[in-house]
């Protein structure tokens, strides 16, 4: 026995160095086909297109100081360069979320090996991926969680980092990742967040949306819930000390960050009230664009309007403090109020209803009331209006945003503006269409003088300018009388501001009287009191000191055509 052993040994001994070099030569041959086989998965595998729910984007309007109206757009995303956004803004992301991302290759191995082990054992699903992974996975990939795509992304990732420049990366992943909020991308999370545009995000705003990532499902409630609030802001501190370990900001800077005032969320019920204005933009700037709504919304354009936001809330507050208790549970008192800039046509205010979701329909731009004396100071035999106004005298029920603008032309000498909702067109930071006001004379000096006689009686100064720097010329006018009276109608006008106030009622969907809808007061006691309620509002001569809004600058003119009317106005 002992002597097959030392054979057996001896043998073995012998053979050793031939097992040896078979044994290395099958492990290279494994490895060289291992590294063929990537080789040529490499080259075999292409960088897709992006998922078309990335491309697409929506469209936000803004008012007239840029303030955020709201959006149209199946996907809550806007494309922005990466040179419109801030550096430290780019600076906390990479912070947060991949520090070496301006040095790797694209990937992270060991996160690689992490994720494949645990798609292999059925282990928790691993994270850790790179910026251009998770770009990859968000923007060109499916996210099912498997060993194929997870290789999949690597390659790609690889190939991206070999073929694009990482400002394109980092552009491609700022305006794909998700930030809550129904936020995709940095534009639409600064909007969401803290009511800015990217370019304007300081560095505790940035470091909080780099915070936000790692769980934007859970954070997004951050200024809402003091708990989220806390936790983020524990990882908002660790972001900004990351970036100062980085020497992206200095100890000054990190010692004066303070954490942001985030907007309430979820949104309150203002935003119902304003989708009124943007059905009126979104049909104007798709007119403008010569596309049709459906593209306008998905386009990613930024549509700054003629509203002046603030005016407009407090109007709608204003009205809904006012309107007293109705008739009767089928009687409704409908308040429609317009403001335009005489001579220029923009639209301030237009208030078309108290709840866009029971009641789309505007009031303001598409409800035809009935006119009755406050077409009076038209038909004279000395006044005949031209051009858009020339029909105005035989309509018995024009909408408030079309008898608005007579009264505006009054307001400017005979000079006649299309009312108009949109002054500039943006996409990716480039102008694509600017407002030039469409005007013309629609009323010679001596019928302005005849009508201005008419409203303010045979003793006062001839033209509009009278008013100028004191009160207003005022108006008011009615369909029907005493207690038939069907609608009721308040016009103020000085030369800088035109004011149009409509009360009428519907009872069951048809026309009924507002007498009895209108509280102690009289219907056109009512109409005087909110339409002079509302002047003052607007801060423009002759209302009273201490207005709430100041009048804005009406805007300038553009290059790109004149201004289509307002749906309603001819």
């Amino acid at each position: 026995m002992s002597a097959r052993l030392r054979a057996l040994r001896t043998h073995l001994r012998r053979i050793r160095p031939r097992l040896v070099r078979r044994v290395l030569a099958a492990l290279l041959s494994l490895a060289v086909a291992a590294c063929a086989a990537v080789v040529v998965a490499y080259r075999l595998t292409g960088i897709p297109e992006p998922h078309p729910e990335t491309v697409s984007q929506s469209t936000v309007f803004v008012d007239s100081e840029g303030d955020y109206l709201g959006r149209r757009g199946p996907v809550d995303r806007q494309d922005v360069p990466l040179k419109q956004v801030p550096r430290h803004v780019q600076d906390a992301v990479i912070a947060a979320e991949n520090r070496s991302f301006r040095t790797d290759s694209g990937v992270a191995p060991t996160a690689v090996l992490r994720a494949a082990l645990a798609a292999v054992t059925g282990g928790e699903r691993q994270g850790g991926s790179t910026i251009t992974q998770q770009y990859v996975k968000n923007a060109l990939l499916s996210p099912e969680q498997s060993l194929e795509r997870k290789a999949r992304e690597a390659l790609i990732a690889v190939k991206l980092d070999r073929t694009r420049s990482k400002d394109e990366i980092l552009e491609g992943y700022l305006n794909t990742v998700y930030f809550g909020r129904g936020a995709a991308g940095v534009e639409s999370a600064a909007r969401n967040y803290f009511g800015v545009g990217a370019r304007d995000l300081s560095v505790s705003q940035g470091a909080a949306l780099a915070a936000l990532v790692n769980i934007p499902s859970y954070y997004e409630r951050a200024g809402s819930d003091a708990k989220v609030t806390r936790t983020l802001e524990r990882r908002w501190a660790w972001v900004l000390d990351a970036m100062e370990d980085s020497g992206a900001i200095g100890a000054r800077q990190r010692a004066a960050a303070r954490f942001p005032a985030f907007r309430f969320y979820p949104p309150g019920a203002t935003d119902g009230r304003r989708q009124y204005l943007i059905d009126v933009a979104a049909e104007e700037a798709a007119d403008r664009l010569g596309i049709t709504q459906d593209q306008l919304a998905r386009g990613g354009y930024t549509v700054r309007t003629t509203f002046d936001l603030s005016l407009q809330d407090a109007t709608a507050e204003l009205v809904r403090d006012r309107t007293p208790a109705g008739g009767g549970k089928a009687a409704q008192l409908h308040t429609a109020v317009v403001a335009t800039v005489p001579g220029d046509g923009a639209v301030r205010v237009l208030y078309g209803g108290a709840d866009y979701a029971h009641q789309p329909f505007n009031d303001a731009v598409d409800g035809a009331v009935e006119a009755g004396t406050a077409l009076e100071p038209f038909t004279s035999a000395a006044v005949r209006p031209g051009g858009p106004l020339a029909g105005l005298p035989r309509e018995s029920a024009p909408t408030p945003v079309r008898l608005n603008s007579a009264y505006a032309a009054v307001a400017a000498g005979g000079g006649y503006a299309a009312p108009y909702t949109v002054t500039r067109i943006t996409r990716g930071g480039r102008t694509v269409h600017t407002t030039r006001p469409s005007t013309r004379t629609v009323l010679h000096e001596k019928e302005v003088a005849v009508i201005t006689g008419l409203l303010r009686g045979p003793s006062s100064a001839a033209g509009p300018s009278a008013a100028e720097d004191g009160e207003p010329t005022a108006h008011t006018a009615g369909a029907g009388s005493g207690p038939g009276t069907r609608t009721v109608w308040q016009h103020l006008y000085s030369s800088r501001l035109a004011l149009t106030v409509a009360l009428f009622a519907e009872r069951n969907g048809r026309p009924a009287r507002v007498a009895g809808l209108t509280g102690r007061l009289g219907p056109a006691e009512y109409a005087v009191r909110e339409a002079s309620d509302l002047w003052r509002l607007t801060g423009v001569p002759g209302a009273a000191a201490g207005s709430a809004v100041p009048g804005r600058t009406p805007p300038g003119g553009g290059r790109d055509g004149a201004v289509v009317p307002l749906s309603g106005v001819r």
